[in-house]
């Protein structure tokens, strides 16, 4: 079973598929999974992780506000960006790297 997850901005569609789970809020993270509990909730700036089968993606969300029921979640948001989240991700990964190689020298 999946989820529908929409995610709007004042200006766009950033997301709009089955997923099958997410997690965030702005009280913590939390899983959401089908058939949860109806809920509306704010949305803090921050890290928003979406699973499709397998694999996870990452997008940022600038605050704004999310309404989970019927198998269905609408997180409506400032702005949304998921290229960001992959520059970091990878900036973060170099950094490692990084580090890993100067702490052998």
């Amino acid at each position: 079973m999946t989820l529908n997850l929409c995610v709007l901005t004042p200006n766009r569609i950033v997301w709009d598929s089955e997923v099958k789970e997410i997690l965030s809020t702005n009280s913590g993270q939390i899983g959401v999974l089908p058939n949860h509990a109806p809920i509306a909730t704010s949305v803090d700036i921050g890290i928003l992780r979406i699973r499709l089968n397998d694999q996870w993606l990452t997008m940022a969300l600038m605050g704004g506000f999310a309404r989970i029921g019927n198998n269905e979640i609408t997180v409506l948001v400032n702005d949304a960006e998921r290229k960001v989240v992959t520059m970091i991700t990878r900036s973060s990964a170099n950094s490692e790297i990084a580090e890993a190689a100067l702490s052998k020298s």
